[in-house]
């Protein structure tokens, strides 16, 4: 598991010991982030669930302003916590432990407003819907924020929020990506 491209480019970041996190694979990211292209520049992202920090550090890495990771494991905090230290985005980029559809108040309280938002969940147990919903009782979200969604190609169809719509869905092998627009 790599950064991508940017200013961390190439740089390997430590990955779990065991498979209670699925990083996203390289692959996929890369043609996320070829769908995102330069929008990410100067962008204020969440990266829910965050495991590894895979996600919120290729932004990082690409231009984005500020990161905030939010995963329950304080083991999956400490490697995102080792693979800012090892990108050096420590100015850039924060942690909060606990879990992701619960911290959305937090961060609004926080006065928290993102422009890209990654949910990468543990598959199978609705929790990018569990997140939307609990989304749409809060302002975290910017004019025209982005939501990527990552799922099993084998769940169920997505059901969003009213105020949501999916905008582009791309299958990678078993690995569904929605991006996801507030209406």
């Amino acid at each position: 598991m790599r950064i991508i491209t940017g200013r961390a480019r190439g740089t390997n970041l430590f990955t779990p010991k065991n498979y209670d996190v699925r990083p996203t694979a390289d692959r996929v990211k890369e043609s996320v982030f070829n769908i995102l292209g330069s929008s990410i520049v100067d962008a204020r992202v969440l990266d829910a669930f965050a495991g590894t920090g895979n996600l919120g550090l290729e932004c990082w890495s690409r231009g984005a302003a500020y990161v905030v990771f939010v995963d329950k494991s304080k083991v999956s905090l400490n490697l995102v916590q080792r693979n800012i230290e090892k990108c050096h985005a420590e100015d850039d980029c924060r942690c909060l432990e606990g879990d992701a559809v619960k911290q959305i108040a937090r961060l609004e309280r926080q006065g928290g407003i993102f422009d890209f938002i990654f949910l990468d969940p543990p598959y199978h147990q609705d929790l990018v819907a569990k997140f939307l919903q609990e989304l749409t009782k809060y302002s975290i979200t910017a004019p025209n924020c982005l939501i990527v969604a990552e799922r099993a190609a084998d769940e169920e169809p997505l059901l969003v929020p009213e105020s949501f719509t999916i905008k582009r869905e791309e299958k990678y092998g078993s690995t569904l990506i929605d991006f996801i627009c507030k209406r």
